[in-house]
């Protein structure tokens, strides 16, 4: 319900995934508006396919299996259709560093990978080519995938790529955006790696604030 709440997704479109202990992540049925969906549809799946529970597994079930195989600090993942990240995402344009804030993704842009048909396992690896040293990408004539922590985590990157796409269309509409320049982003990143940090912890929340 949050992703609807947010704008993010509407009906049954996206999904939501956590991971569990080994192999093993819970992730939203298919074709079961949010509106409608209760804690027990929730799908017990494993990263090779094999699912549990009275319903089938999210037809993109391999975008959550290929992060979490290969992401082991991704303990969420979310994959959305919403309106301005898909539009970009229509015109196989990435977001490029036009704000400070596409440093919270991990990098000075965030790719839009290449097309390849939903829910093949061609897309799983297209999408994983634009996360490589990213925690956001966008999906060519698709949607986005985010992952964080944990799935609050990346609900919270997912509702600002969706800003970001936002900003970034108005902006070009107006002209060329002016972008930041490398070593503004590196600083920037440096920035980022210390939010969410308390006095004596090692752990970052993953929560994405502006400020």
């Amino acid at each position: 319900m949050a992703m609807v709440a947010a704008g993010l997704s509407r009906g049954s479109s996206g999904n939501v995934s956590a991971r569990l202990t080994g192999d093993m992540f819970l992730v939203t049925p298919s074709g079961v508006p949010y509106a409608n969906m209760t804690a027990e549809m929730i799908v017990r799946a494993d990263l090779d396919g094999g699912y549990w529970g009275d319903l089938l597994p999210s037809t993109e079930w391999r975008l959550h299996a290929e992060i979490y195989r290969a992401r082991p600090e991704a303990g969420g993942v979310v994959h959305a259709h919403p309106t301005h990240a898909s539009a970009l995402a229509c015109l196989r344009r990435d977001i490029p560093a036009f704000h400070y804030m596409v440093a919270a993704a991990g990098g000075d842009s965030v790719r839009c990978a290449c097309y390849a048909t939903v829910a093949s396992a061609e897309l799983a690896a297209a999408m994983m080519a634009a996360l490589a040293g990213r925690t956001a990408c966008l999906l060519a004539n698709h949607g986005a995938v985010t992952l964080g922590r944990t799935a609050d985590a990346a609900l919270n990157l997912m509702a600002e790529i969706e800003q970001l796409a936002e900003q970034y269309a108005i902006a070009a509409s107006l002209g060329a955006p002016v972008l930041l320049d490398d070593d503004e982003m590196a600083r920037v990143s440096q920035v980022f790696a210390g939010y969410g940090r308390q006095a004596g912890a090692s752990a970052v929340s993953g929560v994405v604030r502006r400020g």
